[in-house]
């Protein structure tokens, strides 16, 4: 049941963006409301200590509150902040990470480093566009969810993706309409490199001669490359055209030059990876010599960096197909003698199994969201590194991480900054440097 409420004043936003209300005891997490404003809300789900609710009037308005560019904002769910001044966000999103290392990790950086942002639109190069043919509409939509929803939103264009990409939306929605196997395609991955665009078509069924026909010339004429996906990351093949350039991106500042496949995890924004890689390395100090760990390292986006500085660097995965990538772009780059690569599941990480790996005089760490506390659990005094850089994608992780390492193993929490990845949205990439005591 949705439920008008009289007005509120608005204390925070949290790490989803909503704004955070106390109201008759309980906590509402209002989406579409701002730090310091007075709003009224309507409630969509209700619990005993908390409320989940939507904006419904603006009685105070902040002074950071801006018109929201994209005219599908507030429906589609691939953006929550549009309504934030883009300076703004990235003061949120800094004091999203204080606020999570203290209360969640009982730690404070001795340093705040200066927040990393970029340009705030058109800049993402990775997305997962899903696709629907609505009857109802007589169309085909191509694009993101709705907020809290499984329908495809209508969108005609898109603000954050890279330019390119966001004004071929409807024409693929035309196109896929038209194919056979149009109910039978759910999901476009893009993947944007330096000298290639590419669409991933996931197909459940093969597509018609005819089908291919008309995949072939839209291909042609919009200058991009697909490739067909029938099952799981594995069936990823390229359909035309077949001598398009590989995928890749590359960090000048480091002479390196990264390969990858449509499938293969990379960031979504290539500008603020080259200078989060630049913060990292500043960060870890590598010198010839040394012998470091890269941690979650994919395919080397941190280890080549590390090991152009002449370390010997160890990068450590999970994943088989990306320590083969590694590798790979470890020989593309010339980069071979001074690099290692090993699969383990580092989540299931222990003391046994670090001390297999032998002794590292420094760590970059780089996990996905759920963090790395097996890891950071597993350090023991042979093993423990003088120095670690921990690049973040969820500060509560790092924070519960930091916790760990400053309260269990002694380590100093000497800086930490966030990094705004992905403007207009809620999701916070951050970075911190811990250090042993000496």
């Amino acid at each position: 049941m949705i439920q008008a409420s009289n007005g509120v004043l608005v204390e925070s936003l949290d790490q989803e963006g909503r704004g955070v209300a106390h109201a008759e005891g309980k906590v509402i997490f209002i989406e579409g409301a701002l730090a310091g404003e007075t709003v009224s809300y309507s409630s969509y789900r209700k619990k005993p200590s908390f409320e989940l609710a939507q904006v419904t009037q603006i009685h105070k308005s902040s002074a950071m509150r801006v018109h929201p560019r994209c005219k599908h904002f507030g429906v589609c769910g691939g953006c929550s902040m549009q309504h934030l001044d883009a300076g703004a966000q990235v003061s949120v999103k800094q004091r999203i990470l204080e606020d999570s290392l203290w209360h969640i990790g009982k730690v404070r950086a001795e340093t705040m480093l200066a927040p990393i942002y970029g340009q705030a639109w058109g800049y993402r190069e990775r997305a997962r566009l899903s696709v629907r043919h609505v009857v109802k509409k007589g169309k085909t939509l191509v694009g993101f969810h709705e907020k809290r929803s499984s329908f495809v939103a209508d969108m005609q264009h898109c603000e954050i993706l890279v330019p390119k990409i966001a004004m071929l939306l409807p024409l693929l929605g035309e196109l896929i309409g038209g194919l056979s196997i149009r109910d039978r395609l759910p999901q476009i991955e893009v993947a944007v490199g330096e000298h290639v665009d590419a669409l991933v078509l996931r197909v459940m069924d093969a597509p018609s001669d005819s089908d291919e026909q008309a995949l072939r010339a839209f291909a042609d004429r919009h200058e991009i490359q697909f490739w067909l996906q029938s099952g799981g990351p594995e069936t990823i093949v390229p359909f035309h055209p077949l001598d398009a350039p590989a995928l890749s991106y590359s960090l000048p500042e480091f002479g390196v030059t990264m390969p990858f496949g449509p499938g293969e995890f990379t960031q979504v924004n290539s500008a603020l990876n080259r200078v989060m890689v630049s913060r990292a390395m500043r960060l870890l100090e590598p010198v010839p010599g040394e012998r470091i760990a890269d941690f979650f390292c994919g395919l080397g986006n941190f280890t080549l960096p590390i090991a152009r500085s002449g370390a010997q660097v160890t990068g450590i995965e999970g994943s088989a197909a990306l320590v083969e990538r590694a590798i790979h772009n470890a020989e593309y780059n010339r980069l071979s003698v001074n690099t290692g690569f090993r699969e383990m599941n580092l989540f299931a990480a222990d003391e046994g199994k670090l001390a297999q790996l032998g002794r590292f005089d420094k760590w970059l760490v780089d996990p996905p969201r759920d963090g790395a506390m097996e890891l950071v659990k597993a350090i023991a005094p042979e093993t423990a590194p003088g120095r670690i850089v921990y690049v973040s994608c969820n500060p509560a992780t790092l924070a519960r991480d930091a916790h760990v390492l400053v309260q269990v193993h002694g380590y100093i929490l000497k800086a930490a900054g966030a990094m705004n990845m992905f403007p207009h949205t809620s999701h916070v990439e951050s970075i911190a440097l811990f250090e042993r005591h000496s």
